[in-house]
């Protein structure tokens, strides 16, 4: 389990892997760092909601990351990012809203109109930086 709420398999599942037959494996200084996201923003996230969120990509190994085209200095690589739903682009409004006014994170990102939402946290250094991808 990585939190309460998200199993390891959840976290790593990734159709474009299975697929291409990618290992998407962390180590396990990654998966430390996916715990940490889950305990700072992900739980906190879900105990508010109060319903489940789904997982739409967690964990990216480096070559999944770039088989589905992903940044090259991607969160997800590290363990430190997570897209997420609540189903819906409203739904996805009242997500991106209640991080912005009660998480500590990296980054909120509203992707494509509400499309789903990343969210970043870092055992280092968070920005709090708020972005939104068209």
């Amino acid at each position: 389990m990585i939190s309460k709420h998200i199993t390891l398999e959840e976290a790593i599942n990734s159709p474009t892997a299975l697929r291409l037959k990618i290992d998407n494996n962390p180590s396990d200084i990654v998966l430390e760092l996916m715990k940490l996201v889950a305990e700072k923003c992900f739980e906190p996230l879900r105990e508010w909601y109060g319903k489940p969120i789904k997982v739409n990509s967690f964990y990216r190994s480096l070559n999944l990351n770039k088989a589905v085209g992903g940044s090259a200095t991607s969160q997800h690589t590290k363990g430190e990012a997570i897209d997420l739903t609540g189903g819906s682009k409203e739904e996805n409004k009242k997500i991106f809203d209640w991080c912005k006014a009660n998480l500590v994170f990296d980054q909120l990102i509203n992707e494509y109109d509400y499309t789903w939402i990343h969210i970043s946290y870092s055992k280092t250094k968070n920005r709090n930086q708020i972005l939104i991808i068209k």
